[in-house]
């Protein structure tokens, strides 16, 4: 299951307008993944990344890299606050 969040919040980080290679604060991140599944859902942000995978592979995998690497560094070693789980739409 907290793998499952981590890849959530990691597609979720994929979709936003946060520039890959930067290196965000906890609440920059935060907000970048609440911004992005208001936008479009869970759903929509996996799909999106999924476009991005198809259309421009050579920029899709460093940004999915990028961002799997910043969700497991400000989520990875912190225990999700109570009310606070992100949530498929």
């Amino acid at each position: 299951m907290r793998s499952q969040i981590l890849a959530a919040r990691a597609a979720a980080l994929f979709a936003s307008d946060l520039p890959a290679g930067s290196r965000p604060s906890d609440a920059v991140v935060d907000a970048a993944i609440v911004r992005a599944v208001q936008a479009c859902g869970t759903r929509g942000c996996v799909a999106r990344m999924a476009t991005a995978y198809g259309d421009y592979p050579e920029t899709a995998a460093p940004r999915m890299r990028w961002a799997r690497d910043v969700v497991e560094t400000v989520y990875g070693a912190r225990r999700p606050q109570r009310g606070c789980e992100l949530v498929a739409a």
